[in-house]
């Protein structure tokens, strides 16, 4: 089945038909840079132009960077405050006239490797990390989900969470080299590994390209593993995610 799946992140909001089945694209992507300030009405003007550009009548799967619960927001997560209680499908349906299943976009991204890519078939705790503007998360238990988990905001010191401490943001910010973050990003899924005794970490997001830069830095005894769809696994994720929502 051909569903349209979209990635909204902090610096841009991806699209592309996903076939669902098998999990690969079947058009090119189509990327439209995040509106500054990204508040609900541009935001949604973006997600209007990448269903234009697709021509696409059908449901709507779209990976979305907060705390959700039911599709609404929780926090405006780092894209703007004015996101705070928005119920995003309903005012995304609103604007394009299609349905939609709202996913955090990290769960989106974990779905879409323990269904194709590095998680497939692995069983026991399987913990999708993605270090991009955030840190996003997405935890698996046999390969169920157990959604809307917020790991990036655990707490570091002084009542700072990781993610501001150890995102891709947080590299760029700070100007780290890789053995700098990559000794911050130790400190992070060193945690991790005391609270959750994962089988397995995925690292997805733009990151997961360059892990071989830094992974050497993270010394833990849990297996690391790339995600494999790499920045795509949002899109695809998020497809799954209305698939199973049509079902």
């Amino acid at each position: 089945m051909e569903i349209l799946g979209i990635d909204v992140g902090g610096t841009g909001i991806k699209g592309a038909l996903v076939n669902t089945k098998t999990g690969k694209l079947t058009t090119e992507r189509h990327r439209i840079p995040t509106p500054q300030p990204a508040t609900p009405q541009a935001v949604a003007n973006t997600i209007q132009e990448l269903v234009n550009h697709f021509n696409w009548k059908g449901i709507v799967g779209c990976g979305f960077p907060t705390p959700l619960q039911h599709g609404k927001c929780l926090t405006g997560g780092n894209l703007h405050k004015d996101w705070k209680g928005t119920q995003v499908d309903q005012l995304f349906e609103e604007k394009t006239g299609n349905g939609y299943s709202i996913v955090n976009d990290a769960d989106a991204a974990g779905l879409a490797e323990i269904s194709f890519g590095a998680g497939k078939n692995k069983p026991g705790v399987v913990v999708m990390i993605t270090l991009g503007t955030g840190i996003g998360s997405g935890v698996f238990l046999d390969g169920k989900l157990l959604p809307n988990t917020e790991l990036g905001h655990v707490l570091y010191k002084d009542g700072k969470s990781f993610e501001k401490y150890a995102s891709d943001s947080a590299r760029k910010r700070d100007g780290l080299s890789r053995k700098e973050w990559g000794k911050r990003l130790h400190k992070y899924f060193s945690h991790l590994q005391l609270i959750l005794s994962p089988d397995l970490i995925i690292i997805g997001g733009g990151a997961s390209k360059k892990l071989d830069k830094y992974s050497s830095y993270i010394k833990i005894n849990t297996p690391i593993a790339p995600a494999e769809a790499e920045n795509e696994a949002g899109i695809i994720g998020a497809a799954m995610a209305a698939n199973f929502h049509i079902k």
